[in-house]
């Protein structure tokens, strides 16, 4: 795949770039391990006073880059915005937090007692540089979530990400040098999928990050257990959105549609798969359905568009399979599932019912702005079907009874559960999934600790 951004309204190429070579590719390696020597080293509070910098900058920046994210992938133009501000938030939260969150910690003095020891602590160090692998979703967020706090814990990162946007991965990389940091702390490497295997390999790298799909995860992994490197990965959703007879029906169903086409509908901890209770499954299928209606479908750039192009002409063409496949094993379409006739990669918004097992839509990620109805009759059901899926990132419940709440989070399997509420990530909270959505957190201080060498430190008499 060419390093280049193409305007996924148009179809345009707009601008290419030459993958790095191979004595570039290693000069910068040798700058990381020789940054981490000192960075290391470095102070909590010199690590703050850089990364709120880059949060200042960042919102000076943050229509130009915004610009920028919406004519790479498409999404709306004030979702972008959005998503600036978010990742200057997140940067302020862990530079306000990472002090306290890699405290050292102290045993129960009898534990210590009871070791022998005088005296013993736990300190978390860090590990190196470390690979992050990102996807062109969330082309800052994703970036920013993994490098706020490898930043902060001292560690230095590469950055690999999407070739569909190499002008936003450019700019992060000068945003962490205007704002103080060193040229190793935090580079971007312009390369080809294939060139990262060799980069895992490299015994500079310390450990790695994807967030992507699922095939991506399992090279990566597989590369990395051989050398024996840890890795976080976040994969694949088919997120469960569980609707039962208490919930507030007008507003599940605003939300579910939210939740459905954010960024287009292509998101991993979207809503995907709807399942509701028979008794209120007519009343939420109409309203949710006159919702994806609804929606304005057009130019990204445009203030009031609401659902932008997919990302790229092979997505596209990838939910239209999805579509087709459930249509020819008797799927009925609510609403959607035509392209429409102009240029651009446009798909528009989807509401499928009469779903079976045997439909390929049932059991893989529809990335794209595609919605399934599901009938439950009761909660044991609705759990069933929620669970009936190789993933398992977050899951929606709306719901007023709290028995029910407490039933849906003993039992769903996934690494999240909204209760009357649409998934988000959060800096405070840990991000990530089970099953095939991959292993590993982000955010909060789990997050943090993810790339940390968490060390025993035992004092004898």
């Amino acid at each position: 795949m060419p390093i280049a951004t193409v305007n996924p309204a148009d179809g345009e190429t707009l601008k290419t770039y030459e993958p790095m070579g191979e004595e570039e590719l290693e000069r910068r390696l040798q700058l990381a391990e020789a940054t981490f020597r000192t960075y290391r080293l470095s102070s909590f509070t010199d690590r703050s006073r850089l990364l709120l910098q880059a949060a200042n900058l960042l919102e000076e920046d943050q229509r130009d880059i915004a610009r920028v994210m919406t004519t790479e992938m498409g999404k709306p133009i004030r979702q972008a915005r959005a998503e600036a501000a978010k990742c200057a938030k997140a940067m302020r939260w862990y530079a306000e937090r990472a002090e306290g969150l890699l405290a050292d910690e102290r045993p129960a003095d009898a534990d210590v007692e009871d070791s022998g020891a005088t005296r013993a602590l736990v300190r978390y160090r860090p590990l190196g540089p470390v690979l992050a692998v990102m996807p062109w979703n969330f082309p800052l967020w994703q970036v920013i979530r993994f490098a706020a706090p490898a930043l902060m814990a001292g560690n230095v990162g590469l950055l690999k990400h999407a070739s569909n946007v190499p002008q936003t991965a450019l700019y992060l990389e000068d945003l962490f040098h205007r704002a103080g940091f060193t040229e190793g702390c935090f580079q971007t490497l312009l390369i080809g999928s294939g060139a990262v295997d060799e980069i895992l390999r490299d015994e500079r790298v310390k450990a790695a990050t994807l967030t992507g799909s699922e095939p991506a995860g399992r090279a990566v992994a597989s590369a990395s257990g051989e050398m024996v490197k840890k890795t976080v990965l976040e994969l694949g959703g088919s997120d469960p959105f569980v609707v039962m007879p208490s919930a507030d029906l007008d507003r599940a169903a605003r939300v579910a549609v939210t939740a459905r086409v954010q960024n287009n509908g292509q998101s991993c901890i979207a809503a995907k798969r709807f399942i509701v209770h028979s008794d209120v499954y007519d009343a939420f299928a109409e309203r949710f359905t006159e919702g994806m209606k609804a929606l304005k479908v057009g130019d990204p750039l445009e203030e009031d568009t609401e659902v932008g192009p997919l990302a790229s002409e092979q997505g596209r063409a990838d939910i239209e399979e999805l579509v087709a496949d459930a249509r020819r094993s008797g799927a009925t379409v609510l609403c959607g599932g035509e392209r429409p006739d102009w240029p651009g990669w446009y798909y528009p918004p989807t509401v499928l019912t009469g779903i079976t097992r045997e439909m390929r839509i049932h059991r893989e990620e529809a990335f794209g702005p595609v919605a399934t109805l599901y009938r439950a009759a009761d909660l044991d059901e609705a759990v069933l079907i929620a669970n009936d899926s190789p993933f398992g990132l977050s899951s929606n419940v709306w719901t007023q009874n709290e028995a029910e709440v407490d039933r849906f989070v003993r039992d769903l399997e996934a690494g999240g559960v909204f209760v009357n509420g649409m998934t988000a990530s959060h800096p405070a909270f840990p991000f990530g999934g089970v099953k095939r959505s991959g292993y590993g957190r982000e955010l909060s201080g789990h997050g943090i600790r993810e790339f940390c060498n968490i060390t025993t430190v035992w004092h004898g008499a």
